[in-house]
């Protein structure tokens, strides 16, 4: 059996938890700017249709007591390692899915903590007495069911798909709760009359292809019952990213030279802290008519100092011949590897001095803001205007 935690309302609860005057109020986490949008809203907020991803704007006009919290990423990743360490105490074999999403695979787990439902209840309590906070569990014989079991009884549920009762659930279950099925997919099982998962199995795996290329094998596996996907405890990051949406549009270079440095900031601390280095560097521009450019850049020698990633990030941005305002910028790395893996020499002798030299202020930065809080110490660059 596979277990799948997910935090309920996670960034929201932590605000809640630590302040009391918020508890049972329509709590969003968002930016205050008229650009932002939510990041994540309580259960009450929800209740006046308010969602994630939603603009700030729309969301006060569904509500007008509405209380907008900036958020602390700093002290929801603090959270996240206490909750997942919980999880470790269970067993070795947690896979973590994002900052509140885990998997534990259960097998062998019976004879130290009892059934899956005790398992799941006994997380739940320590959760809600060390932290405060309250999860969803779903329990299932495959990894995609026990996702979709967290969710159906939220907040604070448990639900268990036992194997007995797997197939009938699968017979029942709407195809939209399958991830990964977009617009045009939905438009074509509309017309082959497939509304639930255990639909597809009425059509052969050839037509299965020809209609969703190689999603339609997987969807004829999944409404068997078959997910070949395990719990990888090693679940390494293919890529760390942080982008912004500006107040205004702007097409002033110093604008978005300056968000470039802010958001490499942000993803180099996330590389060291994780003892991490890049291969690939990319940065993400949003234009006024929401149209996107992308443009990435794969590094001879894998770096995590902030400053040789804004270097590069800038430079891709110079070469981006611009007609339009700019409303989004962000700075992404990828190419992930473990800092001290070996990687392969040049066969020209490179100057390193200036590279190793900037990774060791970045790191005497990262260790102030560890200690004295985030915005503590920055750039200057980044205080002018």
């Amino acid at each position: 059996m596979i277990l799948h935690m997910d935090m309920d309302a996670f960034f929201a609860s932590v605000e809640q938890r630590d302040h009391p005057t918020l508890k049972n109020k329509p709590v969003i986490i968002s930016g205050r700017s008229k650009r932002s949008v939510v990041s994540t809203a309580s259960y009450e907020a929800r209740k006046f249709g308010i969602h994630s991803a939603m603009p700030v704007f729309m969301a006060q006009r569904l509500c007008r007591d509405l209380v907008i919290i900036p958020g602390n990423m700093e002290k929801y990743r603090c959270e996240s390692g206490k909750i997942m360490k919980i999880l470790a105490g269970f067993s070795p074999f947690v896979e973590q899915t994002s900052i509140d999403e885990a998997y534990m695979d259960l097998r062998g787990l019976n004879r130290l903590f009892g059934s899956p439902e005790n398992i799941a209840a006994t997380i739940k309590k320590n959760i809600e007495e060390h932290l405060g906070l309250t999860c969803s569990i779903g329990i299932a014989p495959v990894k995609f069911l026990a996702k979709i079991a967290s969710d159906m009884n939220k907040p604070d549920g448990l639900t268990l798909i036992s194997e007995d009762r797997m197939m009938s659930f699968i017979e029942g279950l709407p195809i939209g709760k399958i991830s990964g099925i977009g617009k045009q997919a939905a438009k074509q099982m509309e017309t082959l009359q497939i509304k639930t998962l255990g639909d597809i199995r009425q059509y052969p795996l050839s037509v299965l292809t020809a209609k969703f290329g190689k999603a339609g094998a997987r969807l004829l596996e999944l409404s068997n019952g078959i997910d070949q996907s395990k719990v990888t405890p090693e679940h390494i990051r293919k890529s760390i990213s942080s982008e912004t949406t500006l107040e205004d549009d702007t097409i002033d270079f110093e604008d978005i030279k300056r968000i470039l440095l802010d958001r490499s900031q942000i993803v180099g601390a996330l590389l060291r802290k994780k003892g991490l280095v890049c291969k690939t560097i990319s940065i993400k521009i949003k234009l006024a008519d929401f149209s996107q450019i992308t443009r990435s850049r794969k590094l001879d020698t894998p770096v995590s100092s902030s400053s040789a990633i804004f270097n590069e990030a800038l430079d891709l941005f110079k070469k981006i011949r611009l007609t339009k305002k700019i409303r989004l910028a962000g700075v992404g790395v990828s190419g992930l590897q473990d800092k001290n893996m070996p990687s392969q020499m040049s066969l020209l002798p490179i100057e390193n001095t200036s590279k190793d030299q900037w990774e060791s202020v970045d790191t005497a930065v990262d260790c102030i803001s560890e200690k004295f809080g985030p915005h503590i110490i920055k750039k200057a660059s980044l205080n002018l205007k």
